[in-house]
């Protein structure tokens, strides 16, 4: 094998059938891999006549065949990590189990293919409990709902709490982590989740679902990326996250493939083909949606609560008002920022909105409990203002999109820095509010920002032109529920209507 410095990208193996058409089995592997920054390469199990509307036949070469393919690749090329699709047969099942025993790779998915998506089956009734006896040499497998139960030799799950309970006990059972996949369910939501084999813990991996009937080759090509992603981040959690983001473009742009008139695939390098013709640096997108923001930040430095803190004029019940729904806002803000984390694609992105939430409950609050009774810090009933951000921001963390989730947190980091370093000379011990100005304009919070500010940006220069779009779409309307919040404890809050300086 190759030694010495770590390669550019990845080295993946594929071990699967064939597609003429494209869109599953290697043809689809391959793509999967390219797209998601690995070098794959490939292993034949069988010659499969079929395309987007159904298998016609199925080829099988001699199992020796397949052997000295295997041996061929792992004599020479050092495997970072393997993805397992279509076997078919029990010879070929123990073909590859005994070559995974010798060989040992440090990463194995097995997408246990037994299901087309057109109905036909592609793993003999044999090779189903031989398939179960290779869950012990495999660190993920992939299942659907119908390969999920046949799997454990049960009925179809009728619901995704159903689902979950297999995948548990099939993680158990082999001590083997379970990614159940919840494309088969008739829900909002396309929800898929990671049954640790370690920890027994389960992590669900929420997306919005997209309506297109092309969907041949899905469930390979999310196990391919979630192999070469596993190579890449080092842990399942990033790679799950961003191998579903992934997929979720690559199904959004389908429909305009047009390949075969049955199930057709999805598009594998949209992402790619956008941002090929669409080149952007991250600080060129920043600055393009700072200023696309402008009329909402100028329309924020007009209002009358802001100028009350800048000259010390503000009535002190219409801050606290204003304090008790930023509470409320607080505490649900961290525990967007907690889901951010949770979908976040590297281990440095996790701990930044990790952290970040942390600080929004301790180093914030500890600002508010100065005018609030901490005892009652979250008593205050939720204004409408309040409850409509809170709401944009659930919603775009139930939709699962990582790029969408943490573009619409930003302005919550960015127009108040930019506030906070603007009214900075205001902060004079005559003013009542200058413990809240130095707050935001601390350079601790700067940082902070600025850090924000640089993943957002990187994502969106990476994202495609949609994903781009949905992100840019979030951020404006996070900042209009800024201006909105900041507007609200003068026009909402009844003890004081205008402002006057406080005691």
């Amino acid at each position: 094998m190759n030694r010495g410095t770590p390669p550019a990208a990845p080295r993946i193996l594929s071990i699967a059938g064939t597609d003429p058409t494209g869109g599953a089995g290697i043809h689809a592997d391959l793509k999967s891999i390219a797209a998601n920054g690995g070098y794959g390469m490939a292993v034949v199990t069988a010659l499969v006549a079929q395309n987007t509307r159904g298998v016609r036949s199925i080829h099988v070469p001699p199992v020796g065949f397949l052997a000295e393919q295997l041996r061929a690749v792992s004599d020479d090329v050092e495997i970072d990590a393997v993805k397992i699709g279509m076997l078919f047969d029990r010879e070929i099942v123990d073909t590859v189990r005994d070559w995974l025993e010798t060989v040992r790779p440090p990463i194995v998915v097995l997408d246990p293919v037994m299901v087309a998506t057109s109905g036909d089956r592609l793993l003999g009734e044999a090779a189903e409990s031989a398939l179960r006896d290779i869950l012990p040499l495999v660190d993920l497998v992939t299942p659907n709902r119908p390969e999920l139960a046949a799997l454990l030799d049960e009925a179809e799950a009728e619901t995704w709490e159903q689902a979950l309970a297999q995948a548990r006990l099939l993680a158990e059972g082999h001590g083997v982590s379970v990614l159940a996949k919840g494309g088969h369910f008739n829900t909002a939501a396309a929800c898929d989740a990671l049954v640790d084999a370690a920890t027994g813990s389960v992590t669900e991996y929420p997306s919005h679902r997209v309506r297109t009937r092309h969907t041949h080759g899905t469930g390979c090509s999310l196990s391919s990326a979630v192999a070469t992603l596993r190579a890449r981040r080092g842990s399942w959690g990033p790679a799950i996250a961003e191998a579903k983001r992934w997929l979720t473009e690559s199904l959004e742009a389908a429909d305009g493939l047009r390949v075969g008139a049955g199930n057709g695939p999805v598009s594998h390098f949209a992402g790619l083909w956008d941002r090929a013709g669409d080149p952007v640096a991250p600080e060129h997108v920043a600055a393009a949606w700072w200023e696309g923001i402008r009329g909402i930040r100028d329309a924020t430095d007009d209002l009358p609560f802001l100028r009350g803190l800048a000259d010390g004029t503000l009535g002190a019940a219409a801050f606290r008002w204003y304090l008790a729904q930023d509470a409320l806002y607080l505490r649900d803000y961290a525990r967007v920022l907690a889901h951010a984390s949770a979908l976040a694609p590297t281990s440095e992105e996790q701990t930044f909105w990790s952290s970040s939430a942390a600080g929004a409950i301790a180093a914030e609050l500890e600002l508010h409990s100065r005018w609030l009774s901490t005892d009652g810090l979250f008593d205050a009933a939720p204004s409408p203002t309040t409850t409509a951000y809170i709401d944009h921001l659930l919603a775009l963390a139930a939709r699962g999109d990582y790029g969408a989730l943490v573009a619409g947190v930003l302005p919550c980091f960015w127009m108040y820095v930019d506030i906070g370093e603007r009214l900075l000379p205001a902060a004079t011990p005559e003013n009542p509010y200058t413990a809240w100005i130095e707050t935001y304009a601390d350079p601790a919070f700067r940082a902070a920002t600025d850090r924000a500010i640089d993943i957002v940006f990187r994502h969106a220069a990476g994202a495609s032109v949609a994903a781009r779009g949905r992100m840019r779409d979030a951020f404006v309307v996070s900042a209009q529920h800024e201006r909105a919040f900041f507007a609200a404890p003068l026009a909402l809050s009844s003890p004081e209507r205008a402002p006057r300086r406080a005691p």
